[in-house]
C-alpha cells in the first residue's frame, strides 16, 4: 500500500529543498569570480565594472570592462602608469593580478589604480552573502592602505 506525505512532511521536504537551493546559491557566491561594480571609497559614486576570473590554477585576476557615469570614456588613458601598461586603454586593462584565496580571503595579488598609476599589494574579501567585495590596496603593511567595497552585478 503507497502512503502520501502529510502536511508536515512536505513542510520538511521543501524546506530541506530550500536548504539545498540557497546553499547551491552560496556556493556559486563564495569566489570573486564574477562582474563588479567598483564604488569610489572617497566620493562614494560608482566608478568602473570589473570582471574578476581565474585563471584554472585558483589564481585570480580582474580587468577594467567600462567606466560607469563620468568615468565612462572608452579611449581613457593611463598616462600615470609606469610600467607596460603606460598610455594604453583602461577599457580592458588587467588591474588585479595574482590573487590567491587564503581561508575565507583573497591574497598575495597586485592591484593597480589607474588614476594615479601606482601599484598596491591587494587583499579581497566577501561580505553579505558574496554580493559585495572588499578590496584593500596597501602599501607595506595592510594597516596602510584604502578600502573600497564593490558590488556584485547580475
Amino acid at each position: 500500500m503507497t502512503r502520501f506525505i502529510g502536511p508536515r512532511g512536505a513542510r520538511l521536504v521543501l524546506g530541506a529543498l530550500g536548504a539545498l537551493l540557497a546553499a547551491s546559491a552560496f556556493a556559486q557566491t563564495a569566489t570573486p569570480v564574477g562582474t563588479w561594480q567598483t564604488i569610489d571609497d572617497r566620493t562614494g559614486k560608482p566608478k568602473a565594472i570589473i570582471q574578476i576570473a581565474d585563471d584554472g590554477s585558483g589564481q585570480l585576476s580582474g580587468k577594467v570592462i567600462r567606466g560607469v557615469g563620468e568615468f565612462d570614456h572608452p579611449e581613457r588613458r593611463c598616462t600615470a602608469c609606469t610600467d607596460e601598461r603606460k598610455d594604453q586603454l583602461i577599457k580592458g586593462m588587467t588591474i588585479i593580478t595574482g590573487m590567491r584565496q587564503d581561508g575565507d580571503a583573497w591574497d598575495g595579488g597586485e592591484i593597480l589604480d589607474p588614476d594615479n598609476g601606482k601599484l598596491y599589494k591587494c587583499k579581497m574579501k566577501l561580505e553579505d552573502g558574496g554580493q559585495k567585495l572588499v578590496v584593500r590596496g596597501y602599501i607595506g603593511v595592510s594597516l596602510l592602505g584604502r578600502s573600497q567595497t564593490w558590488v556584485r552585478q547580475q
